[in-house]
């Protein structure tokens, strides 16, 4: 069977139509989104409503705490496992998110990676904090593509580019290289929903300023006070900067916002770069509806 994904950009308005295309072909929906995997991270990570999993069945939504570390061969073994659950249901699953990692995983199949090295880690993002700018330098000379690709304030990934070259002597963008392949592991079909830049930029403006009122900082307190978060979670948008906050490193709440906007900003670019490679997604923009989305999907 065919698979049908859904997907695009943060802020994008991908939830909304997922829901009505669900609802009407009775779709169970696969989430692809790296932070709804947490339990009690609900404000910053724009999860579907209670109402909305009520009316559609949702899964790896809150499957493991901010504590937890959690990466994308972990989420493929459960997407799996998801799909093979709603097919012996005799169902179907609409997979919907704008994590462009877990997709090309899933669905062209998982990258060959060493495991994690935490002394070598530790040792990365000390020589960050001690000389800011050294590890997207440093990845510049040894995997140009990657530094192309990886803003020089997105110290996980840099740490984890220069990892596997450490380990492996061979570049993560060599590693990757299968993404460009033309072959699908999984059958599939992809719509992708597309707004204008300035569009965009407005939504995460609201959607920025709806999370801080809903009491975004509050929630980032009480994970931190509790079980606390684990290097991947305290890496999502929102909550990073949130916790930088709290730590007093910006002067005031205009500038945490400000700061959760340019990275939001940043998320969206590196998100367009992914799905732009991909020549068989179909985009399609939210005025166009449910029909037009069908039809993309439908063939």
């Amino acid at each position: 069977m065919t698979a049908w994904i859904l997907t695009g950009a943060t802020a994008s308005g991908k939830s909304s139509l997922a829901i009505e295309l669900a609802d009407r072909f009775d779709l169970e929906i696969l989430s692809m989104d790296s932070m709804a995997i947490y339990r009690r991270m609900n404000i910053g990570t724009a999860k579907p409503s209670s109402q909305d999993r009520k009316k559609v069945p949702h899964h790896l939504i809150d499957i493991v705490d901010p504590c937890d570390s959690f990466d994308t061969n972990r989420w493929c073994v459960a997407a799996q496992k998801a799909m093979e659950d709603i097919h012996a249901r005799g169902r179907h699953a609409l997979f919907v998110g704008g994590t462009p990692l877990y997709m090309m995983a899933f669905f062209k199949g998982m990258m060959e990676t060493p495991p994690a090295q935490p002394e070598l880690r530790a040792s990365l993002q000390k020589r960050e904090e001690e000389d800011p700018g050294s590890l997207h330098r440093e990845l510049a000379l040894k995997d140009p593509q990657a530094a192309e690709r990886i803003h020089h304030r997105d110290i996980k990934r840099l740490v984890r580019a220069l990892e596997v070259f450490e380990m492996t002597g061979e570049t993560i963008s060599a590693q990757q290289a299968q993404f460009d392949s033309p072959n699908w592991r999984v059958p599939c079909r992809i719509a992708a929903i597309k707004r204008p830049r300035e569009e965009l930029k407005e939504r995460v403006k609201e959607r920025t300023i709806e999370m801080l009122d809903e009491g975004l900082i509050d929630e980032v307190r009480e994970i931190r006070d509790s079980c606390g978060f684990s290097r991947e979670s305290a890496a999502a948008i929102g909550y990073a900067q949130c916790l930088a906050h709290l730590d007093g490193r910006y002067k005031d709440l205009e500038e945490l916002r400000n700061q959760i906007r340019r990275s939001t900003h940043r998320l969206i670019r590196r998100q367009l770069t992914w799905l732009r490679r991909l020549p068989e997604i179909d985009w399609i923009s939210p005025e166009q509806g449910i029909d037009r989305l069908i039809a993309a999907l439908a063939g």
